[in-house]
């Protein structure tokens, strides 16, 4: 079994020594609603999410959605996807924010996201060279499982802090 120590920044134990599983990988969720009320969405050993319509479909507006939780999903899988591209491209940086944003409108055939938009903030040492740290932020849109699953336009607004140019 590899060494573990744990960082104090995360909620787990970090294995010094981590691999990928093989493919195909399954996940596997499930939703729970009765005629009115929260919906509530599991995955084993996961917390239960408690979901409802977004306000734009006359829902409270104050619980996650699943048009909340998809746009979630993209900027999450945007942030890890970086901080695998950063480690394996040896960029030093020390905090990313990634807004995400999704149109949803009519198209044909119905109601679908037809764009999305990453917004990513990166702080980097002083000195880092900022044409990298671009290279690797879009590396990272076009490696993220998530925003290449969907069938719409991605864009990626990028802002580097703290770099030279």
């Amino acid at each position: 079994m590899p060494p573990t120590g744990r960082n104090p920044r995360l909620a787990w134990p970090v294995h010094r020594i981590s691999r990928v599983q093989g493919y195909p990988h399954r996940y596997e969720a499930a939703a729970s609603a009765t005629a009115e009320g929260l919906v509530s969405v599991s995955s084993q050993g996961l917390p239960d999410l408690r979901s409802a319509p977004p306000a734009e479909f006359g829902g409270p507006g104050d619980r996650w959605s699943p048009e909340t939780l998809l746009v979630a999903a993209i900027a999450d899988c945007f942030v890890l996807t970086f901080r695998a591209m950063a480690r394996s491209s040896k960029l030093e940086w020390t905090r990313l924010h990634a807004a995400a944003s999704g149109t949803l409108d009519k198209a044909e055939g119905g109601l679908r996201f037809t764009a999305v938009e990453v917004t990513a903030e990166l702080a980097v040492p002083e000195g880092t060279d900022e044409a990298r740290a671009r290279r690797v932020l879009e590396k990272a849109e076009r490696g993220c499982l998530i925003t290449r699953s969907l069938n719409c336009p991605s864009q990626l607004v990028i802002r580097v802090q703290g770099a030279s140019s």
